[in-house]
């Protein structure tokens, strides 16, 4: 009956166990203990069951001694810190943030992270030196190496019972000794009872164990580790520790009791492991749930939520989390803390002062050091157009020559002649604006022209191009925000020929001269004689006027202080430009002349005066086929093309819905093909610019005939050619030999005649220098009266018939639109313009 207790007492305790096993793909599940009945049911199994259930058990190796050795057991993949709390955990963890994060204030528990992140595995080293106290049990396995009269390999293994079954010797109890212990015992048994033989002793595989992991672990349940293995080997293989577990009371409990305790903050912050134990069958790795936290944020090392164990003080505190960054503001600290009566209060704290340090902290407590302000005292500012942009030391009396000691400290293409230095006026903190001319403070330094400087001033150095109006608007718009009824802003501006026109500071006692420089100076084609002040006045404070001044600026540039005129906000300068001032106008003149090139026009200057500098034409130079090509002309047919591709559209959608509403009539198809053939052709065609012009009539000195030319104008003169070409609805449009004698009828017949869609009444006659000629029934472009017969270099264009479908009569003029155009880009071809 005894016998059978015991078996009842063992079995439950290996079914608590199995509970714990017993868990979906091998993972391990939360230990529950057997229930009443379950144990009443045990109780009610004869002896014979107990047994057979006892050897089923052991027969699959669950008991805690003895399982199957591992080199790399299953883990639990860690999860991250930043995901979402469990559900049971998010109430109480929630708590805890709320408690001490306020103010945007977001701080994590310290040490959490050390479980993040994607392991393979947590075992240990298998192939390391055993410790010599190390434990010997079941499942270990000794290598023994027999050398000296017999020599000999062994490779035993503890059985169950603890016993080493040495051949020769017999059956040895080694079972709880340590690693050294049983290495000296068994090489002074090999000594005594072997004579003449010695013997290598060292361990094998060594055996697997079994531990449970409860408490607040992340995945609490019994693991099966190496039996090298150490508490944080375990608690890695669980997955960690959860958000409200502890990391600085890990208890490990051994039949019981606590036998070693674990503060991971020791292996965190000082690499100190003597708290992590090795493990031994059965132990128990306990986490109680989170102690006392506190929070530190702001200017330390590690700003998180830390758990207080012995620390009672801000100083010791602060030590954990690293101390504070050089950055910190020690007097400015404050410690947050939630009173007796649940009210946030905020207690200030010195931590410059020992005082300070030695206060006392509270659960929840929230500890803030904040950083020094963002000013940098006793020290200007240097930037823009220059080398090295940043804080340089203030001293007293320092002047801006030694800040700038050379120009050599400028990029090139600065402006040396305005930099322009923002101060901030103590008490209240007002911005003002002055400059300097830097050339002057260096010719001349210590002076007047050298400015001082002052703590905190910022020193703009400009380039010589219009960019700085980025640097200058915000300053104008801190002046902008001082001013008030009783003061206006104190800004003016520039504009005309100045190098950049813009809004400027208004500086004390400014002069025009002053607002020239900090507009970059005067542009060459400035009117230097006069200049005009516009000044904006208040009257009695009911009306504002405008008054004009004219300003002596020859006077203001030779030195005269009289004619300076002192400036007052808003005042604007327009400096005038050089009457007739213009910049450099080309024309150009190719082909057929005995000095083509580009010639630079005078004011007015005509085409007849720029031919006969090019030499005049020569022998075999063809006037009448003369190309002149104006920019302002291709943008005017630039822009009447697309007019009248719009329009055919328009016309076009209008025929498409007259066409569905006359089920599909063919009249109605063939106009919509046409029309998108013509709009097609508008938008593909480029202008050219051109301008009838009669060269010959030019060249004789008639006066009507000679147009004035402008910047830009390309005239092109072609070779004497003898073709005359015919186009459009024709058998064959080619060109033919000039013959005198033909009409224009003889060409089109010598091209195969009319096609049956020609229009013979509108048929016209292109002339070599663009003009067009028609019968007096016609009504076309560039209809040039009197002209008869025809001549070498004409085109003859035979239209389509647009009255043939009616749907596009009012569209017959495009067509010639587009002849023209394309004969006129042909011809350029020819002389190489495009």
């Amino acid at each position: 009956m005894i016998r059978i207790t015991r078996l009842t007492a063992r079995l439950a305790t290996l079914l608590q166990i199995f509970g714990l096993l017993l868990v979906p793909l091998g993972l391990p599940a939360l230990a529950q203990s057997p229930s009443a009945e379950q144990l009443r049911m045990l109780q009610q199994l004869s002896p014979e069951q107990r047994e057979a259930a006892l050897e089923l058990l052991m027969d699959e190796k669950l008991t805690l001694s003895q399982d199957e050795p591992v080199e790399s057991p299953e883990t639990i993949k860690p999860r991250n810190v930043k995901e979402e709390p469990d559900a049971g955990d998010e109430e109480s963890a929630d708590g805890d943030e709320s408690e001490q994060a306020s103010s945007e204030v977001m701080l994590r528990p310290f040490g959490y992270d050390l479980f993040a992140g994607e392991p393979t595995t947590f075992a240990p080293a298998t192939d390391i030196p055993v410790p010599v106290d190390y434990i010997i049990g079941p499942g270990d396995t000794v290598q023994v190496q027999l050398f000296g009269k017999d020599n000999a390999d062994y490779s035993l293994v503890v059985s169950r019972d603890g016993l080493l079954n040495f051949p020769e010797l017999g059956p040895i109890s080694v079972v709880g000794l340590r690693f050294q212990q049983m290495k000296d015992d068994l090489e002074r048994r090999i000594a005594e009872q072997m004579i003449g033989v010695k013997a290598s002793i060292s361990m094998g595989r060594l055996r697997s164990i079994r531990v449970f992991v409860l408490g607040d672990a992340y995945r609490p349940g019994s693991y099966t580790v190496s039996a090298l293995s150490t508490m944080t080997n375990a608690l890695f293989v669980s997955g960690g520790i959860n958000d409200i577990g502890s990391l600085r009371k890990v208890q490990l409990k051994r039949e019981g009791r606590v036998v070693g305790r674990l503060d991971l903050y020791d292996l965190l912050l000082n690499g100190d492991t003597r708290g992590d134990v090795r493990l031994q069958p059965g132990d128990v790795i306990f986490i109680p749930p989170v102690g006392v936290r506190v929070g530190v944020s702001g200017e330390v090392r590690r700003p998180a939520l830390y758990e207080l164990r012995n620390e009672k003080t801000v100083a010791e505190v602060l030590q954990i989390a690293g101390g504070m960054l050089p950055t910190a503001d020690p007097g400015a600290a404050s410690i947050e803390r939630i009173n007796e009566q649940r009210e946030r209060t905020v207690i200030g704290l010195d931590l410059s002062k020992q005082s300070g340090r030695n206060a006392r902290v509270r659960p929840d407590d929230l500890i803030r050091v904040v950083p020094v302000l963002e000013k940098v005292e006793s020290a200007v500012y240097l930037s823009g157009h220059v080398y090295r942009e940043g804080d340089y030391q203030w001293r007293p009396g320092m002047r801006l020559s030694q800040l700038i000691p050379t120009t050599e400290a400028l990029l090139p293409r600065a402006d040396l002649h305005y930099v322009m230095i923002r101060r901030e006026l103590s008490p209240d903190r007002r911005i003002k604006v002055i400059s300097a001319d830097l050339l002057a403070a260096l010719a001349a330094k210590g002076s007047a022209a050298d400015p001082v400087l002052q703590s905190r001033d910022q020193v703009f150095v400009f380039d010589l191009s219009d960019q700085r109006q980025a640097t200058i608007e915000p300053i104008l718009d801190e002046l902008r925000s001082q001013s008030s009824a009783a003061e206006q802003t104190r800004e003016v501006g520039a504009g005309g020929r100045v190098k950049v026109p813009g809004r400027y500071p208004l500086e004390s006692n400014m002069r025009v001269s002053d607002l020239v420089r900090a507009a970059g100076g005067l542009q060459e084609s400035a009117y230097t004689m006069e200049a005009e002040l516009t000044r904006f006045e208040v009257i009695a404070g009911t009306s504002r006027v405008t008054e004009h001044r004219f300003i002596d600026l020859d006077a203001i540039l030779q030195g005269d202080v009289d004619a300076d005129f002192s400036l007052k906000p808003y005042d604007f300068l327009t400096i005038k430009e050089v009457p007739q001032w213009r910049e450099r106008q080309v024309a150009g003149i190719v082909g057929e002349v005995n000095f083509p090139g580009q010639y630079t026009l005078s004011e007015g200057e005509t085409l007849r005066s720029v031919l006969l500098r090019a030499g005049g034409l020569t022998d075999i130079a063809f006037p009448e086929g003369a190309i002149f090509v104006r920019e302002n002309v291709k943008e005017r047919e630039r822009a009447r093309l697309e007019e009248l591709a719009s329009r055919l559209e328009g016309d076009l959608t209008a025929a498409a819905l007259q066409g569905a509403q006359s089920s599909g009539s063919p009249e109605i198809a063939e106009a919509l093909a046409l029309g998108q053939n013509l709009v097609n052709q508008l938008k593909a065609t480029e202008p050219t610019g051109r301008l009838v012009i009669d060269l010959r009539a030019v060249l004789s000195g008639a006066i009507d005939a000679d147009i004035e030319l402008h910047d830009g104008d390309q005239l092109f003169i072609p070779r004497t050619t003898q073709e005359v070409t015919v186009v459009g609805e024709v058998q064959s449009p080619t060109s033919h030999l000039f013959e005198r004698g033909l009409r224009r009828n003889d060409y089109i017949g010598r091209s195969g005649g009319y096609t049956l869609q020609a229009d013979k009444r509108r048929t016209y006659v292109v002339r070599a220098n663009g003009s067009v000629v028609t019968d007096d029934k016609g009504s076309l472009w560039f209809k040039k009266k009197g002209a008869s017969g025809m001549r070498p270099g004409d085109t003859i264009v035979v239209p389509l018939d647009a009255d043939r479908v009616k749907a596009i009569t009012k569209w017959a003029n495009v067509s010639q639109i587009l002849y023209q155009l394309g004969l006129a880009a042909a011809s350029a071809k020819t002389v190489g313009i495009f």
